[in-house]
């Protein structure tokens, strides 16, 4: 007899569709809906409706973690009162997850119909994720934390392709090792306001330097030596075609305005989160290198520390695992990260670690150690791994309530404000 219904939610912008499966492998049917609060009452009272007909008490949702779309649904079947008394819990699925669960049914069609059953069938298999739970303490700080991240990663793409037009532009300087950060404020309006390498090479070595003054506001030690290196890398760069020269140039003052626009958003953004984090006690302040912004990222993503019985529980959620590699006497030393958990904590947890060594000596021991060890990818894989360790100070921080008291250097500035030259 059957004692567990399992609804499968395909879901889409306009409509979603579901497939009920009961653990004894029997259909009971499917059910098109509008994604909308009248279509989640919808299936909500379905589901309800026919767990009763086949009398069963346990219910089972799956829904893919699409971005926004399945959001509000998984939120109404968490709380709906049209399943009050019955035992439910719902689960959002990595889209990977469910492709690659699809793999061992080959002859399943690609159609949404498909889809939901491969995600009922992934619920009746169990093993399944930590049931969707939200906590309104921590939702307003998830969407800053999330919203910093998206704009963070669009200025880091966005400094790709500034320095790629500044190559095109002039090369010499895009790829010099002896001046200043061309990202940086001084040296990217200098670069900007001239309009081409010929005229940053006939500039008067005096008014160069002058100019160099007064876009860093005096800050370099030997301006006339930045003007000379600046004017050497022009003179050994290549010469654009004179058709070209306008159109280069306005894309580098139009894509550095951009950049500026974005910082000032990102700076914004944290004032936001740290105005949220004052409503919260949160440990994770006291750990040398990590403010209030790595703190919210991190906090906002774990919610209730009570849902990771322990830091491997944790470090899984984010992704920081690797998978064995080996066959017969074959073992790869060589193990990729997983990168199969929540992006978002994983992001400020290497974000949090890459400050934490080098401000608290024995994360910086064991940077070094695990750099050292490494024969390829050292900074990576010794930041990853530092992040692995810094896990569990955090579910044990997170757990007691306790603030950091580990050994840490005298002095821990708060993290670098985020500038183009970054």
């Amino acid at each position: 007899m059957a004692q567990l219904l399992c609804v499968g939610i395909d879901v889409a912008t306009r409509l979603n569709k579901a497939q009920f499966l009961d653990d004894s492998e029997q259909l009971h049917g499917r059910l098109s809906f509008a994604n909308d609060a009248d279509g989640a009452s919808r299936i909500a009272s379905h589901s309800r409706q026919l767990a009763d007909e086949i009398g069963v008490s346990q219910i089972r949702f799956g829904i893919e973690a699409t971005g926004f779309y399945g959001w509000h649904l998984a939120m109404y079947l968490s709380k709906a009162a049209e399943l009050e008394g019955a035992q439910t819990g719902v689960y959002l699925f990595n889209p990977r997850t469910i492709r690659g669960f699809k793999r061992a049914y080959p002859d399943l069609p690609k159609t949404d119909w498909a889809d939901a059953f491969a995600i009922a069938e992934r619920l009746r298999f169990g093993r399944l994720p930590k049931p969707f739970n939200f906590d309104d303490r921590y939702l307003p700080l998830q969407r800053l934390t999330r919203h910093r991240v998206f704009l963070v990663k669009d200025l880091a793409r966005l400094k790709n392709y500034f320095l790629g037009y500044l190559f095109l532009k002039c090369n010499r300087i895009a790829k010099s090792q002896g001046l200043p950060d061309p990202l940086g404020v001084a040296m990217s309006d200098i670069l900007v306001e001239c309009y081409s390498v010929e005229e940053i090479a006939r500039t008067p070595l005096a008014n160069l330097a002058q100019a160099v003054i007064d876009k860093s506001h005096n800050k370099f030690q030997n301006p006339y030596a930045v003007a000379k290196q600046l004017q050497t890398a022009a003179n050994h760069s290549y010469r654009l075609p004179d058709a070209l020269k306008d159109p280069v140039n306005r894309i580098l003052a139009s894509t550095m305005q951009v950049m500026r626009e974005l910082i000032r958003q990102i700076r914004d953004t944290e004032r936001d989160i740290q105005r949220e984090m004052r409503a919260l006690d949160c440990p994770l302040n006291s750990v040398p290198g990590i403010g209030p912004v790595l703190a919210a990222g991190i906090l906002a993503e774990v919610g209730d520390i009570r849902n990771f019985d322990d830091d491997d529980a944790l470090a899984k959620f984010a992704g920081l695992t690797w998978r064995e590699h080996q066959t017969g006497d074959f073992e790869a030393e060589d193990r990729p990260l997983t990168r199969s958990g929540n992006v978002y904590l994983r992001y400020y947890l290497v974000e949090a670690a890459n400050l934490v060594r080098r401000y608290a000596p024995d994360y910086a021991a064991y940077y070094k150690r695990k750099h050292d060890e490494a024969t390829k990818h050292h900074h990576k894989r010794a930041l990853v791994l530092t992040a692995r360790k810094l896990v569990r100070l955090i579910h044990a921080l997170l757990r007691t309530g306790q603030p950091y008291s580990g050994p840490r250097d005298e002095v821990a500035p708060d993290p670098p404000q985020i500038t183009l030259g970054q």
